[in-house]
């Protein structure tokens, strides 16, 4: 069975070089030093994200996974300022597409884009998919604490929608008002308090509210053709889509009810979280036709990345679905 997966990550020496010295080495936003010290012991080095020949190729053969779509992970000129962004995302796609230039069987790429600047990114979106060959792009939750629904960034989206091609919500941090009312206590250390407002649990709450946002702000119905993946089976928000229809079909001002364009315009995939419910739950609220499978490696390496897929309760229809077949028609992998 062949096996394709969405959500893999990538770092480019120079672009990193580049953030580095403009930003600091240490420049992550809402970040204690206790939790920088344990993210820095416990990420993955910058020479395992940066690997495409040796450790990641042998990870991928270890565990069936024919090609990885590989995006920008923490290092990524995404939310610099536009006066630079707009250039270092440029540099920064160029330098992915090469390394797709090296191994096209094995990788495809998600555009990294200077949002500050929706026209240039937009812009950016469109050389990276015509010129470059790229697959879609990927965005972090939010930028400057302004989530994606705001009509600012419409043109990003609508050249997504024209050029067919999905756009894919990451995870980021999150405010530090939002960290101090909902993940802070004394209780706890700083490192819990990093570890539970992101990984834990603050991050997907805050990319899955974006993906409502966007489901609330009606850019389906403006833009009926636009795809989003969100990723670890869909940030929580799957769970809540009866209550969301009965809560807000009378007040959106939307045509259809929040599942409606949820279950048609959405795809989830697992990041990782290789669960054999949440694979089940997901199937029985979304089908077959909208579920991809993704690793988030190097971030996560699961050693059941094979197996998982050997043992689903999928039949052999929806298991090559899941595993490459709608990835390649959402992607457009050859």
């Amino acid at each position: 069975m062949k096996v394709i997966t969405v959500e893999e990550h990538f770092e480019s020496p120079k672009i990193t070089a580049a953030i580095n010295q403009l930003n600091g080495k240490s420049a992550l936003p809402n970040v204690s030093p206790d939790m920088l010290h344990y993210m820095q012991a416990s990420l993955p080095s910058p020479e395992e994200m940066q690997d495409v020949s040796k450790q990641r190729i042998a990870f991928m053969d270890q565990y069936g996974i024919d090609m990885q779509i590989l995006s920008y992970g923490n290092s990524s000129p995404e939310n610099l300022n536009p006066k630079i962004s707009v250039d270092l995302s440029r540099q920064a796609n160029d330098e992915l597409a090469q390394v797709v230039a090296t191994n096209p069987n094995r990788f495809g790429a998600l555009a990294v884009l200077p949002v500050g600047d929706p026209q240039a990114a937009a812009t950016e979106l469109k050389r990276a998919v015509n010129e470059l060959g790229f697959n879609g792009v990927l965005l972090k939750s939010h930028y400057q604490d302004r989530f994606f629904d705001d009509p600012f960034y419409f043109p990003i989206f609508k050249m997504a929608s024209e050029l067919d091609v999905p756009v894919y919500f990451h995870p980021s941090f999150i405010a530090p008002a939002v960290t101090k009312h909902y993940f802070e206590s004394a209780e706890w250390s700083d490192v819990v308090t990093g570890i539970f407002s992101s990984a834990g649990y603050g991050w997907h709450m805050d990319v899955g509210i974006q993906v409502m946002r966007m489901v609330i702000s009606g850019i389906f119905d403006k833009l009926p053709n636009l795809k989003l993946v969100s990723g670890h089976w869909g940030e929580l928000v799957p769970m809540f889509l009866a209550r969301l229809d009965d809560e807000l079909t009378a007040y959106s001002g939307l045509k259809h009810p929040f599942s409606y364009y949820y279950r048609k315009n959405v795809y989830l995939t697992p990041s990782g979280i290789l669960s054999k419910p949440q694979l089940n739950f997901a199937l029985a609220e979304m089908g077959p036709e909208h579920l991809i499978y993704s690793i988030d490696y190097p971030y996560k390496q699961p050693t059941n990345s094979k197996t998982y897929l050997e043992n689903t309760d999928l039949s052999a229809e929806q298991l090559e679905l899941f595993a490459h077949q709608n990835a390649e028609k959402i992607f457009h992998l050859k």
